[in-house]
């Protein structure tokens, strides 16, 4: 049993039994625990701290673990807090746009699926794909690197921007990129440089929930822009531009999440010559350019690295090559732009910490690195595969209109009236999580969809049982 499947079953049968205890009574020791359940004390400690994380316990250093007191018993009756939904809401009217965020679609592929659920909204790869050894021994060397302690520059390590730069190519140059920590934070960054609040930004449609939440968070308003299987259609584009008077415009030109789309050569220089036109900046999230498929063949380099003028604010990432928690990406900007991504970065974060950076630079440098990126290329392609063809096989209702050759995710369009979140609803009763399209538009959608990943799952085998169980739920439905 994997240990992440180890502590979330231990932690699920010490709930259960915690009526057994008073509040403020005592759980057997670690040890007891360790002889009882046969596991390692590094799993009773993990969850132990994830029922500590939910209320139910309390540990205690040197003394042990104890049922938590309920709510408020400790400091009498529980505040009165409503006075809040005044305090938030009551300068309201002079927003442009509501300062509250619904985070539902990025919370989706963050949260640990329920036990025996199969993860089909998983945003990162699963771990028996990830380069656990090589991280370790990554985070080992960068540790024992002198000074690997100290404070590094607020840019980056200078090592670790040229290893960047040369991956985004083109005349990008070191002294162009910050290290940021992840994509998310990257985008963040971006947002907030390039557009003040209750600007209009342009967005794909449909796009990645994440940037939606961003948008929104920074107080501004997501234009939708249509993509079709060659990428964002620049007519429409050029239309957008026009009016809104936006001055960016956020992108997935590879593999674009969460349609697949390549964006094609002829409307690469396209997309450039609008936005210069319009004296707007494209910010180009590469995020998954490392997870491209054994047989894709050549990939078209960035947008980046075809520009000449600064109109390109590039993002890319480590994060969904490696795990989840290594957050290190990059930022790439040329001009005056850059300095003021630069002071957001380090007023908003400092700094990435160094031991991470170091181990970034371990990591890549590393023999394990190339190997690891090709193994996980041919992993990819064969959930891919089965998973297209179990879709095909068992759910030919569902139209797939495009199979990428990168990524971890195909777009399922339902059936006309289908109801996409009674069909998530009764998936995940019938034990797969899927993710529903509506989050991932920025306007009314044209039609209902599903997000449907397979980097997420532990292999073929899962893949077969997830669409067998889709089945079920669409029956469900349908019926």
């Amino acid at each position: 049993m994997q240990e992440r499947s180890s502590v979330g079953e231990l932690a699920r049968r010490l709930r259960s039994e915690l009526d057994r205890y008073s509040p403020g009574g005592k759980l057997p020791s670690s040890r007891a625990l360790v002889e009882r359940f046969r596991v390692s004390p590094v799993t009773v400690s993990r969850a132990l701290a994830q029922l500590a994380a939910e209320g139910l316990v309390v540990t205690r250093p040197g003394a042990g673990a104890f049922r938590a007191e309920a709510p408020g018993a400790a400091a009498g009756a529980v505040g009165d807090t409503s006075w809040q939904e005044v305090s938030l809401s009551a300068d309201a009217a002079a927003d442009v746009v509501p300062r509250s965020v619904d985070a539902s679609g990025v919370l989706a592929t963050l949260a640990a699926p329920g036990p025996g659920v199969i993860e089909f909204n998983g945003g990162y790869l699963h771990p028996s794909l990830q380069p656990e050894r090589a991280l370790s021994a990554a985070l080992a060397r960068a540790g024992r690197r002198p000074g690997a302690w100290e404070r590094p520059p607020v840019d980056g390590l200078p090592e670790l921007r040229e290893w960047f730069a040369r991956g985004i190519g083109g005349a990008v140059t070191a002294a162009e990129v910050l290290v940021t920590a992840g994509g998310q934070s990257a985008l963040t960054t971006a947002l907030r440089a390039l557009a003040p609040p209750g600007a209009p930004v342009l967005v794909e449609s449909p796009t990645y929930p994440g940037l939606l939440a961003i948008a929104r968070a920074a107080g501004l308003r997501p234009v939708p822009v249509p993509v079709d299987t060659d990428g964002v259609r620049p007519d429409l584009l050029a239309a957008a531009f026009a009016a809104t008077g936006a001055r960016v415009f956020v992108c997935q030109p590879l593999f674009q999440n969460p349609t697949g789309a390549v964006l094609s050569p002829e409307r690469r220089p396209e997309v450039l010559r609008i936005a210069r036109a319009a004296g707007a900046f494209v910010v180009e999230d590469d995020f998954v350019r490392r997870l491209v498929h054994e047989g894709a063949g050549p990939l078209p380099r960035p947008l980046a690295s075809d520009d000449r003028d600064g109109v390109v604010v590039h993002v890319c990432s480590l994060t969904k090559a490696t795990s989840p928690s290594f957050r290190v990406s990059a930022l790439a900007a040329r001009g005056p732009v850059l300095e003021r991504l630069r002071t957001i970065q380090v007023v908003d974060h400092f700094f990435v910490p160094r031991p991470l950076q170091e181990a970034a630079l371990e990591l890549v440098g590393a023999p394990a690195w190339p190997r690891h990126l090709r193994a996980v290329a041919g992993e990819l392609r064969e959930r891919r595969e089965a998973l297209a063809a179990a879709l095909r096989l068992r759910l030919p209702e569902l139209a797939l209109p495009h199979v990428p050759a990168g990524g971890y995710h195909l777009w399922l369009r339902l059936p006309d009236g289908t109801d996409e979140t009674a069909l998530a609803a009764a998936a995940l009763r019938a034990g797969v999580a899927v993710a529903p399209g509506r989050p991932y538009f920025a306007a009314e959608p044209p039609a209902a969809h599903l997000r449907v990943s397979f980097a997420a799952l532990s292999g073929t085998g899962e893949i077969a049982e997830g669409v067998r169980r889709l089945r079920a739920a669409c029956d469900e439905v349908g019926g």
